[in-house]
């Protein structure tokens, strides 16, 4: 959960966590949370939860802000301030790739606020490419292989 408050981009006025992560548009990313198809990884630096990344699958009745379709799990992806700039985040963001390739997923979809640069440049270099937007936010695509 604090992944997940972590990972939501709010430049200013940021809710407290437990407001955010409940509301009705967020509280989709984890209730029941180990449901078919979801997947998280955390990266652990001394022991310490540097950062994670995560996906789950939502269908047309019940979409998150980065739906692409019911086959393509939404990505969520955090790193925690400390450990920015140090290469966990591409890390991570392959390893959680290569799960989803392992588990026959042919894409991977995520939505991220298009003033959060840094991210935007991250998903740029991983192959993530423009689907579309949603609200404020763009919706960006990654085709894998199996």
């Amino acid at each position: 959960m604090d992944m997940h408050y972590e990972s939501i981009h709010i430049e200013q006025g940021k809710p407290p966590r437990s407001e955010l992560l409940n509301s009705p548009g967020m509280v989709k990313y984890n209730e029941n949370w180990g449901r078919q198809g979801d997947m998280a990884l955390i990266a652990l630096i001394d022991n310490i939860p540097a950062g994670a990344a995560w996906y789950r699958l939502f269908d047309e009745s019940n979409q998150g802000y980065g739906f692409v379709d019911a086959q393509t799990p939404e990505l969520g992806v955090a790193i925690r301030s400390e450990y920015r700039q140090r290469g966990v985040g591409i890390r991570l963001m392959q390893a959680i790739t290569q799960q989803a390739v392992s588990q026959g997923y042919t894409a991977l979809s995520l939505s991220v606020d298009p003033q959060n640069q840094a991210a935007v440049r991250l998903y740029d270099r991983l192959g993530f490419q423009f689907h579309g937007i949603s609200g404020t936010s763009w919706t960006m695509k990654l085709d894998i292989t199996n």
